[in-house]
Formats: structure tokens, sequence, C-alpha cells
């Protein structure tokens, strides 16, 4: 009886175990991430770990900071793995960060050498890798195609900036802007110049002279009416496609990978095969010699562990499967989430494929020659505040064709100099 009873309290301890373990709990910020990640905890039961459980939880991309403030605070209903964006990401870098310092694992899996450096960088501070980045985030331009063949353009056209403007003055001269403008393309043209918001010692527009020319320029197109601000100021409003989109009133919109996987496809679905992919028009030097790159940056997720998560193996044994698996990469594209960071991600003919709904451009081969140009982003506690005061306009008045944007770039600088914290949340 005693041998008996031992061997069913073992039985009994065992199944325990692993009937009532705890779930990897993982909070994704939108519902077609879910979806994804839905799908990854399947193939990672399937191919690695058939005991693995998850529950996974979407919130929306602003509800995401509240919702992991409280847990954190209150240490109730912790996550063990969240999807940030970068931008969130950085409102955490003040103090003790709360997220798994990854670095030593991340070198052991090889994924140092094998994730762009360019996007590791974007989730790491001071060395230490705290994050991995989803998506490459390489900017381009996405253009109409009909709209193009009405005015007999060609991308080939627009090599240079140069090029936009002097082709923009003749379509402006005909009441047709060629380019949807927004708050977010300060940053990015900055960027594809070499230029950043803070410099690796922390100083706050290091390069402000081309910020300066930067920005004039984008007055420029305004000016001329070769820019046209959309109605509420965001090419992210889905009333932005419904309005300019929709009614022919912009022929070219710049957008990270993501924004053409996503947005584009999504909210003006009945324009398929007339949209066309092309990389940005180069920075020209005054004897004409191209001096920039041809892409840009903008925004992009990663995934972290909570520091304390009491199951920070199994998150991390996950979070690289996803990373690295290689139908993971895949449908994270073809699902239409964003083009993989992952370098040996690039080689998957699937990835590479010509896109119906981009006219047969293929996407993923015009990213993937891109990607040795994709620039640097120098990540910092204060850049939340930042990207957030260009979004809420703060640089947005030479856009209109209105106001200095010298001056504005000082009261912007002194600003977010003097800032002490994140910024608040809405």
């Amino acid at each position: 009886m005693k041998l008996k009873t031992v061997v069913l309290f073992a039985f009994a301890s065992i199944a325990s175990t692993s009937l009532f373990a705890e779930p990897v709990k993982i909070w994704i910020s939108s519902q077609q991430d879910k979806i994804y990640y839905d799908n990854m905890v399947r193939l990672y039961q399937r191919d690695v770990d058939p005991d693995f459980e998850a529950e996974v939880q979407a919130f929306g991309f602003r509800e995401m900071p509240d919702k992991l403030a409280i847990a954190f605070k209150t240490q109730t209903n912790t996550p063990d793995i969240v999807q940030l964006d970068e931008v969130f990401f950085g409102m955490y870098l003040q103090g003790e960060t709360p997220f798994v310092d990854i670095t030593e694992r991340v070198k052991a899996a090889g994924l140092d050498e094998a994730i762009m450096p360019q996007r590791l960088e974007l989730f790491s501070q001071q060395g230490r890798v705290l994050g991995l980045p989803q998506s490459m985030s390489a900017v381009v331009l996405y253009y109409r195609r009909d709209m193009f063949e009405e005015f007999r353009l060609s991308p080939s056209e627009f090599k240079t900036w140069d090029d936009v403007v002097e082709i923009g003055e003749e379509l402006a001269a005909q009441n047709q802007p060629f380019l949807a403008m927004d708050p977010t393309y300060f940053g990015m043209l900055l960027r594809q110049r070499g230029g950043h918001l803070f410099s690796e010692t922390g100083e706050v527009l290091p390069d402000f002279e081309l910020a300066v020319d930067t920005l004039e320029f984008l007055g420029e197109l305004a000016e001329k009416r070769i820019g046209l601000m959309p109605d509420r100021s965001s090419i992210f409003d889905p009333v932005f496609f419904g309005g300019d989109v929709a009614n022919n009133e912009i022929m070219a919109i710049m957008g990270a990978d993501w924004y053409g996987l996503d947005m584009i496809q999504q909210f003006s679905s009945e324009l398929e095969g007339e949209w066309g992919i092309m990389p940005l028009p180069v920075w020209t030097d005054d004897d004409g010699n191209a001096n920039s790159v041809r892409t840009s940056t903008f925004a992009g997720q990663g995934l972290v562990i909570y520091k304390g998560s009491q199951l920070i193996d199994e998150s991390w044994e996950f979070m690289k499967f996803v990373m690295t698996d290689k139908q993971a990469n895949a449908d994270r594209f073809l699902q239409g989430n964003s083009f993989p960071a992952y370098k040996p991600a690039f080689e998957d003919i699937r990835l590479l494929q010509p896109s119906p709904f981009f006219g047969y451009d293929a996407m993923g081969q015009i990213l993937v020659d891109l990607a040795p140009e994709v620039p640097r982003v120098m990540m910092n506690p204060k850049r939340p505040m930042a990207v957030f005061m260009m979004r809420e306009g703060m640089l947005s008045s030479p856009l209109y064709g209105e106001g200095n944007a010298r001056a504005a770039l000082e009261r912007f600088k002194a600003q977010v100099e003097s800032a002490g914290g994140p910024p608040p949340e809405n």
C-alpha cells in the first residue's frame, strides 16, 4: 500500500506539473498581430514543444503602455512577453529597465550576426540587448501606377529629390499634388540623409543645420503645392484613404514596409494592382552627386521579456523560434505584418515573389536590395517625447507652407533638452 501510495503521489505531481503549469502570457499591440502569434504558438507546439502553452492578448497600440504601467505597478496579471513599438520601448529606458537583458542569449543563438545590426541596436541600451526587432521597417515610396500612366511618368524619372521638385512643379501647374505629407516625414528624411534626433552621447539634433535644411525642404514642397497635407494631417488616418487617396488627390506616399503591407492594402483594397513601389529618391550635393542612401526607417516593433517573469527561459525559447524559424518569418511577411529583420530569411523565395497588389513589383526583393542602406536609429530615453512632440504637430507649420523651420526646430530642441521624463500618455 505504501509503495502504491508513493507511485500515485508521484504520478499526480507529474500530472499537476504538466496540466496546470502557467501559460506564457504574451501581450500584443494589435488584433492583426494576435492572429499571427496565435498561429505561431500552434506552430511552436507542432515543431518544438507540444506541451508549450501560451495566452495571447491584444491591446491597442496606445493602450499598451497604460496596461503595462498598471501591471508593473500592481504586480498583478503581469505579462511574460511584450510586443512594443520602438518609440514606447524608449519610455522604459530611464532608470532601471523592467526588461530582461538578453545580450548573452542573443550571442549564444548567433542572433547578434543574423539580425540586422541597425534594427537590433534599436532595442538595445548601452550595449545591452533588451529586445528582438520584428521588422526591417525600411521606408520606400509607394506610388499610383494608374496616375503615373495618366501623366506619362515613369519611376525612373524620380532618382533624386531634385527630380521630385522639378516634376512636382509641372504637376502642380496642372493642379495635381504629387506627395502626401505627414509630420513623420521630417524624421524619415533626416535619417535618410545620415542625420539623427539624438547623438550617441544624447545631444538633441546633433546635425542641426541638416535638420533645418530638411524641414525647409518639406516646407518648400508644401509651398509649391508639390506636397499635400491630408485633411486630418496624417497619412495614418483611415479617412486619408477614403478621401485624398480615393479622390486621386495624391500620387505617392512615403512609408515603411509594414505601411504598405497593412494600411495601404487594408484601406485602399479597391486599388489593387494600381500601386507600385520604388526606393526613395536620393539627396544630392552641390555638384549633383548622390550623397544619401535610398531608404530610411520608421517605427517598428520588437519583443521583450518582463524581468519579473517566472517563465523567462520558456519565453526566450519561444521568442527565438519566432525570430528564426523559416515559416514564422515567411508568415510574418505573407500575412501582411512586416518584412523581417532576420537576414537568413532574405533568401526565402516566398518573400521575394512579385505582388499582384503592387502591380507585380516584388516588395521583398526591393527591401532586400535596400537592406544594406537602412540607417541606424539612436535610441534615447527622451526619444519617445521627441517623437510624440513631432506627431502632435510641433514641427507641422512648415509642412503647411507656414512658419520658420529654424525657429520651430530651436523651440523643439529646447523643449526636448529641458524635458525630464517620458511624454504624457494619451
